[in-house]
């Protein structure tokens, strides 16, 4: 009877144990995710494969999904990302982009995996560290890919195409209204006198 005794004490002792080192562990991992929000995900576009849709820490996310302070978020090729993070500022990222977002109040920062990210705007400048392992300070207007040594300004107008094309677009608009206007015709309009 003791042998029974003393095997259910022991088996007793070492539930005890393993369910205190698993909660233990699995605190310590909890502890290490943030849990502060910093802002929300706006999403546009689509995948051209079936299913493929934007990640935020490996989970699918759609428009108005909160983002959290330290985030790694994943775009297919087809589908961009806008972050909206508040007063810390708003950061598009392309299609085909993996970024490691970390916020600390208005501080932004980043690990940019692939892809290219831009800053639409921001009070301060948001570093990201590139492929190269050089950390760029970049700035409201300025966008970076993942291979570059430097931020580049971005020159893309609405829609996405460079300024300069719709600069043609509105000067031949312009030119074929004052042609229209211009055009000498020699016909004459009377009415009938009464």
């Amino acid at each position: 009877m003791k042998s029974l005794d003393s095997e259910r004490f022991a088996f007793r002792v070492l539930t005890s144990c393993l369910l205190f080192v698993f909660v233990a562990f699995s605190s310590s991992a909890t502890l290490a995710v943030s849990s502060k929000p910093v802002g929300e995900i706006l999403v546009s576009g689509s995948s051209s494969i079936e299913g493929e849709t934007v990640t935020v820490n490996g989970e699918p996310a759609r428009t108005g999904r909160t983002i959290f302070a330290s985030s790694s978020i994943v775009t297919p090729d087809g589908m961009a990302v806008t972050l909206n993070l508040g007063k810390a500022g708003r950061i598009q990222l392309e299609p085909g982009t993996e970024f490691l977002l970390n916020v600390d109040g208005n501080a932004v920062s980043g690990d940019l995996k692939k892809g290219t990210l831009s800053v639409l705007n921001s009070e301060s400048s948001v570093g990201v560290r590139t492929l190269t392992g050089d950390t760029l300070n970049v700035t409201s207007g300025e966008t970076v890919s993942a291979t570059s040594a430097s931020a580049a300004k971005r020159r893309a107008g609405p829609g996405g195409v460079d300024w300069w094309i719709w600069g043609a677009i509105i000067a031949g608009a312009a030119v074929a209204v004052i042609l229209i206007a211009s055009r000498d015709d020699d016909s004459t309009v009377s009415s009938p006198i009464r």
